[in-house]
């Protein structure tokens, strides 16, 4: 039900697309409109000067008057060819500016979204909504509803003339024209639906097109290429028959409007002969007349597919405004206190939290981190680690009880000072690809040199640096994919470094690396922690022996606490999981 009156809420209407993107840009839409109706007169001068050729100019053999017509319809054209210039100059340019700047809008808004939003939805999909559903604005903005208006500006003025040059055949044309813009409304109220699933579909195929992408080594390890492209194929197909109900509905317009506009040409062939036959009408007002008709019915007809690709651009900002709509992180009302000096004292207070309802994943879970502590997690893997680190990063927010922040509802802090105080090393570290420099830099670009090489060899990123030949200028590929777990692994703890915060999170950071790997990280980590709180989870027990305090957690309950040395004299479940890593 929910989600209904969401989808209803997000539709845009022509009105509200007239208020927020057309009203700002009235000036350059109304000098388009300017330059749209000078071309349409422009057009009219060549029937007009038809009609004088044929009944005027050769009837009198008068060569000066034939000179004249021929300048009047060459300045006639160039004029149009201008204007048409100018057109596409001024308003497409335009379109393609608000498209960058819509596209830059929809980025800002995805990226403040809370971490659960991205937990349900695929990057891929968020990629195709970014760039491709805002593209239809072009329509809006561009040559598109100029010309729809344009055009009809265009038919007003043609269909004055045409009563004016015969009442009858004008109503005879009529007819069938009006047949047709029944047909194209039906039409356009069948198709937006169409393209709003388009939309929804060409998502859902450029996700998993990405997802494969990032996936290939696993694909290709388990002989699964084959599977991949059905799945594929399958999507494939399903945006084929969406785009083949779109085609059938724009071709029964184009077809009826071939059909139809037959009918009317027949018919005035058969009156206009008629009136010739019976002197009322001379050739060159039949053929003024047939012009001008031409006049009135392209711009109707270019109306329907107009009118297509302004449906398309409703469909597609209806799906941007669903994500416009969404509720920041920052939009929470409460969040209002601002850290401007942080301790780093964080505690939980009987802290409950569930990922989906009726099935918690942290149940009264209370401990103290005190500023410049380390606190280790440990357990067995779904116990409930993650989610109390993600809880300590703001990722996320508890069902009940209370995180604080030096004192303070870590639910009412705001996300922005809190977070600057903030660094996390996670296990399968993300590197964007560019240099190692570029990767280190990351959190503080304008970092001096001192810095960086400060944080550089803090993390023994130069132990494997200076073997090669571009330094910290060697290009990492995607995801870092050309270096080793380990070398990644101290290119995001060097990150971390320089980044100064006073909380640090570590998940699993040790956790996949070899043992000389794990010994320098282990020496960088101790750089990193110094004088800052610290969440660690870590699998490896011998990576936690000097923390502060360790807690077992065990189906999202803290079931013994202490220090390593307290924790072994218990024998319980800290001492199995220790002396069973230790025969291993």
């Amino acid at each position: 039900m929910e989600n209904k009156t969401n989808s209803n809420k997000s539709r845009v209407t022509m009105v509200q697309a007239f208020k927020t993107i057309i009203w700002p840009r009235r000036r350059l839409v109304f000098i388009g409109l300017i330059l749209i109706v000078i071309r349409s007169l422009a057009g009219l001068i060549l029937p007009w000067q038809s009609k004088v050729l044929l009944d005027d100019v050769v009837p009198g053999k008068d060569l000066s008057a034939l000179y004249s017509l021929i300048a009047i319809v060459i300045s006639a054209i160039f004029i149009q060819a201008l204007t048409s210039f100018l057109l596409t100059r001024i308003l497409s340019v335009q379109a393609q500016f608000l498209i960058s700047e819509l596209r830059a809008q929809v980025q800002k808004k995805v990226l403040s979204l809370p971490i659960r939003f991205f937990d349900n939805t695929k990057s891929g999909a968020l990629v195709s909504r970014i760039m491709t559903d805002v593209e239809g604005v072009r329509n809006l903005i561009g040559t598109g509803l100029v010309q729809l208006v344009g055009g009809s500006i265009t038919a007003v003025l043609s269909l004055i003339i045409l009563i004016g040059l015969n009442p009858w055949m004008t109503l005879f044309v009529f007819a069938p024209l009006s047949v047709f813009g029944y047909v194209a409304l039906k039409a356009f109220k069948y198709i937006r639906p169409v393209f709003r699933t388009r939309g929804k579909i060409n998502a859902e195929v450029t996700g998993r097109l990405t997802e494969t992408l990032a996936g290939v080594r696993v694909i290709k390890a388990f002989n699964a290429e084959e599977q991949e492209n059905r799945t594929f194929e399958f999507g494939v197909q399903r945006l084929y028959e969406n785009v083949k109900k779109s085609l059938t509905a724009t071709a029964l317009m184009t077809s009826s409007s071939t059909f139809l506009i037959g009918i009317a040409t027949t018919g005035i062939m058969g009156i206009g002969g008629y009136f010739m036959i019976q002197q009322e009408m001379t050739a060159g007002e039949f053929l003024f007349f047939t012009l001008i008709l031409g006049f009135m019915i392209a711009p109707i007809v270019q109306m329907s597919n107009i009118g297509s690709q302004l449906t398309e651009a409703l469909a597609g900002l209806d799906r941007t405004e669903e994500l416009m709509n969404l509720d920041s992180e920052e939009d929470d009302s409460e969040r209002n206190i601002v850290i401007e000096k942080m301790k780093g004292d964080i505690a939980f207070n009987k802290v409950s939290f569930s990922y989906e309802q009726d099935k918690p994943v942290l149940k009264n879970i209370s401990f103290e981190a005190p500023s410049g502590s380390v606190v280790a997690l440990v357990g067995s893997s779904g116990s409930g680690k993650s989610t109390i680190a993600g809880l300590s990063a703001t990722f996320l927010n508890p069902d009940e009880g209370m995180v604080t922040i030096d004192g303070q509802d870590l639910s009412k802090v705001k996300l922005q000072s809190f977070r600057k105080h903030l660094g996390v090393v996670l296990q399968d570290e993300f590197l964007f690809e560019g240099s190692i420099r570029e990767n280190i830099m990351f959190p503080r670009p304008q970092a001096t040199e001192e810095q960086l090489q400060h944080a550089v060899k803090s993390a023994y990123v130069n132990e494997f640096t200076d073997r090669f030949e571009e330094g910290l200028d060697t290009l990492i590929g995607e995801r870092g994919v050309k270096l080793s777990g380990g070398q990644r692994q101290r290119i995001a703890i060097a990150r971390a470094i320089l980044a100064d915060p006073k909380i640090i999170i570590l998940d699993e950071a040790t956790s996949n690396l070899d043992t000389e790997s794990e010994g320098l990280i282990q020496k960088s980590l101790s750089e990193l922690t110094h004088n800052r709180t610290t969440i660690v989870i870590a699998h490896r027990l011998s990576t936690i022996k000097r923390a502060n305090q360790i807690l077992v957690v065990e189906a999202g309950e803290i079931v013994e606490r202490g220090t390593h040395d307290e924790l072994l004299a218990k024998e319980g479940r800290y001492y199995d999981l220790y002396t069973f890593q230790a025969k291993i």
